[in-house]
């Protein structure tokens, strides 16, 4: 998967709350094996009823998500970080996530960042009040920064920095870019030497 150091681009706001996997990938879609192609059908129901806010022009080619608390909440399934991912996204802000959600969020290469409520609710301000606000992500130092030319004259010119949190062993693989496939070839001496006492110490099964 692609490696998340210090990321910037444009912030979008959804500003809902218990976004469930349903919503954010309908189920009809789940058909493909692959795990691109799903961009194009992320929150579809709403895009269908038109006004969706994510297709404003100002939040095309949005690279993060500010949203509610709960987010990616209801059954369980692989594709809606896949969807958010192949729509351009590479990491979702918000209060809260739902806990499968967050865990295959990690493993597919998509930044779950959590802060307080009232840290959110700026945010999501900021980017509908100013559409086209740009942020960095960065994971190195876990700090959110927005510049000062997307900030409103009142917030000064210093810019805005919020700091996180990320488990440290989802931070390191992030950053390097190691899913479960590349963690399990960093042992691959080990399973060459686990291989090669085994068939000299146990028969083979034939």
């Amino acid at each position: 998967m692609d490696a998340f150091k210090r990321v910037n681009g444009i912030l979008a706001p959804l500003d809902r709350a218990n976004v469930d996997t349903d919503q954010i990938i309908p189920k009809q879609f789940l058909k493909r094996i692959e795990r691109s192609g799903y961009g194009p059908f992320l929150f579809y129901d709403w895009r269908r009823g038109g006004d969706f806010i994510l297709d404003k022009p100002e939040y095309r080619g949005a690279t993060f998500l500010v949203t509610g608390p709960n987010f990616g909440c209801g059954s369980s399934r692989e594709h809606a970080p896949w969807s958010l991912l192949d729509a351009g996204f590479r990491a979702v802000i918000a209060p809260s996530f739902a806990d499968i959600f967050k865990s295959n969020s990690f493993r597919c290469g998509l930044l779950p960042v959590e802060l307080p409520e009232t840290a959110i609710r700026q945010l999501v301000d900021l980017a509908q009040e100013q559409p086209g606000t740009r942020i960095m992500v960065d994971l190195e130092s876990q700090r959110i920064s927005v510049d000062s030319n997307s900030l409103p004259r009142s917030a000064g010119e210093s810019g805005w920095e919020l700091t996180f949190t990320v488990d440290p062993f989802y931070r390191e693989c992030l950053i390097n870019g190691w899913d479960e496939i590349a963690l399990t070839l960093k042992q691959e001496a080990a399973i060459v030497n686990y291989e090669a006492d085994r068939s000299a110490s146990l028969p083979l099964v034939r």
